[in-house]
């Protein structure tokens, strides 16, 4: 099975179609090196669009060693390797810090989000599912406003945008979109705890699952039995 097709285990019919269950989980120090390897897997068209240049090896090195995990909140969405096949990126901003951002809230803090999917799990809604995650989680944290800015030419992080109804301005090749969301509730609050459950869960699965077959290829002197497809 390959890795982008097996984010879960479990699939969800659509439409007739089915598809695979995203499961968003909230990432922490121990995830850096993976985060690191994501990173450095996104070819420069990838990196331009995410970073908004093409950034060496060595700058995305340091980007993800300077990752702040208490002061923002970084997503992601794991295959059965436990690679990384999105992350989204929600960093939190003193309103004062950006005048023209903050002038859309009363709220102390503003967020922005950035995303990135690897080229293989493109098309299965990852990107859609770390925004509705970040979405959910600003609610939560007290934040009303939610930008994202990105080139104009991004693709996917326009039709994000869009999708959430995202007011959007273009300038000069780049463009700024904001959200203004809903005050939290019980709702809100129990979904998101709900969905990190799950999702930690999944990973456990996940890494029980890897760290079985890497005791058994080992025991086995490296030959195992490839299911049948």
């Amino acid at each position: 099975m390959s890795s982008t097709n097996s984010i879960s285990n479990q699939t969800e019919p659509k439409n007739g179609t089915e598809k695979p269950v995203v499961r968003v989980k909230v990432l922490s120090e121990r995830d850096r090196r993976r985060l690191l390897n994501h990173f450095l897997a996104l070819n420069d068209n990838d990196r331009l669009l995410r970073f908004g240049s093409v950034l060496t090896d060595e700058l995305v090195t340091r980007y993800a060693q300077r990752l702040d995990f208490e002061r923002d909140t970084i997503f992601g969405v794991y295959d059965d390797n436990l690679r990384l096949l999105g992350v989204g990126h929600l960093a939190f901003i003193a309103r004062d810090a950006h005048p023209n951002r903050g002038s859309n809230t009363l709220k102390e803090r503003v967020a922005e989000f950035g995303v990135s999917v690897d080229a293989k799990a493109r098309g299965m809604g990852i990107g859609s599912h770390l925004f509705r995650r970040a979405a959910i989680h600003c609610r939560n944290e007290d934040v009303d406003t939610l930008y994202m800015h990105c080139l104009s030419t991004n693709k996917v992080m326009m039709h994000i945008a869009k999708k959430a109804g995202m007011s959007i301005q273009r300038d000069y090749g780049e463009a700024d979109a904001y959200l203004r969301l809903e005050p939290a509730s019980p709702g809100t609050v129990l979904r998101e705890a709900m969905d990190e459950q799950v999702a930690t869960l999944d990973y456990g699965l996940k890494a029980n699952a890897k760290a079985a077959l890497k005791w058994w290829t080992r025991l086995s002197g490296g030959k195992i039995d490839k299911p049948r497809s």
